[in-house]
């Protein structure tokens, strides 16, 4: 049963966790402690002629600025990660391969990256925690732990498999004229997350000394970041860092950290509404190539794993042999239906800074 207390500062609700001495307000970040009940006073009885109203909060409540409802995951070793996979089951946007997707990164961050099981929260219909199904609230509340308390030297992930789709942008800040946008279960009558939100909050607040790496296995997802530097790389393996920087001004880069993201494919397609669901090439062909050239070791490099998943899925109808290593052998057992599909997709790469994809070793 979780406790509800306002924050000692500036008065937010928090939901103490059982057992807590204290809590940290992830709107102010002040601390909270609270006093052993057992060493308090009996309550005095109210009186019938007062009524006792608790003051507004200083500063609003922002829908970014939340940790999450129920207890949330411990961070250990300084590795976190938020993964998300939708299958939107029983309704006409269904996917097969996502909540497959999901517990393949699982295992990989797991076996691979040594992410801390505990450190790493699960958003799919398959969970049975109400508050780790992926709608709209629950996704924003988990991007939201994800950079919530971090410091120099953390890692993180947020990987997505699920829908995703445009809407038309009306602040100038996109070159292409169109938000790019994820699709949570309930997207159809809550709404889709926008590329703007994303980057508020898991870009801009990360601080020197954290990196954050994304992958996101969506249509519409080459900017979905919203990160101001885009690769833009030839089959060739040549390439060109394009500037995305609105031409408003309006910063879209962190606060000092390293955000870098892998996505499916890259924002060409116009369509601005759920229409475009029923043109998505399959998902999970981008995160079955991603984990794949980590197992074959041709991810050395970020300009190496790049052109290893473009590889990949080009040839994807011709060779899904696999090799024999440790993720791979789940993803025989895992990967199922449309996971093997979308050879029109071309992954992409973006990042808060250029650099050198070819000398800048890649790690989680």
């Amino acid at each position: 049963m979780l406790m509800l207390v306002n924050c000692s500062n500036c008065r937010t609700p928090l939901q103490l966790p059982p057992g807590a001495r204290s809590i940290r307000c992830a709107v102010c970040q002040a601390i909270t402690h609270i006093a052993d009940p057992r060493s308090l006073p009996p309550p005095a009885a109210p009186s019938s002629s007062t009524v006792n109203y608790a003051p507004p909060p200083l500063i609003p409540p922002s829908p970014y600025n939340h940790t999450p409802p129920g207890p949330p995951p411990s961070a250990h070793g300084r590795k976190k990660a938020v993964i998300c996979g939708i299958s939107y089951r029983y309704s006409r946007h269904e996917l097969k391969g996502c909540i497959n997707d999901a517990k393949c990164m699982r295992y990989l961050l797991i076996n691979k990256f040594q992410f801390p099981p505990d450190s790493i929260l699960m958003l799919t219909e398959e969970e049975t925690d109400p508050y780790r199904i992926p709608t709209k609230h629950n996704l924003r509340m988990a991007l939201q732990w994800l950079v919530v308390g971090c410091q120099p030297g953390d890692s993180l992930v947020f990987h997505y498999s699920g829908h995703g789709s445009q809407q038309r942008n009306y602040n100038g800040d996109e070159v292409d004229g169109y938000d790019e946008t994820l699709c949570p279960l309930d997207f159809e009558t809550q709404g889709m997350i926008v590329d703007d939100e994303i980057n508020v909050t898991i870009v801009r607040p990360l601080p020197p000394g954290v990196k954050l790496h994304a992958i996101i296995d969506a249509c519409h997802s080459g900017t979905v970041l919203d990160l101001p530097f885009l690769c833009r790389m030839n089959r060739s393996g040549q390439y060109a860092w394009e500037d995305h920087r609105p031409r408003t001004g309006v910063w879209k880069g962190s606060n000092g950290g390293e955000v870098i993201s892998f996505s499916g494919c890259d924002d060409d397609q116009t369509s601005a509404d759920t229409a475009a669901l029923s043109k998505i090439t399959s998902t999970g062909a981008m995160t079955y190539c991603f984990i794949q050239a980590i197992e074959r070791g041709q991810a050395a490099t970020y300009g190496s794993m790049l052109n290893s998943m473009r590889a990949a899925i080009r040839n994807t109808g011709n060779d899904v042999g696999l090799g024999g290593g440790l993720v791979t052998s789940l993803l025989t057992m895992l990967v199922t239906g449309g996971s093997l599909s979308g050879v029109g997709q071309e992954p992409q790469l973006t990042a808060t800074q250029p650099f050198d994809v070819y000398t800048k070793p890649f790690s989680l």
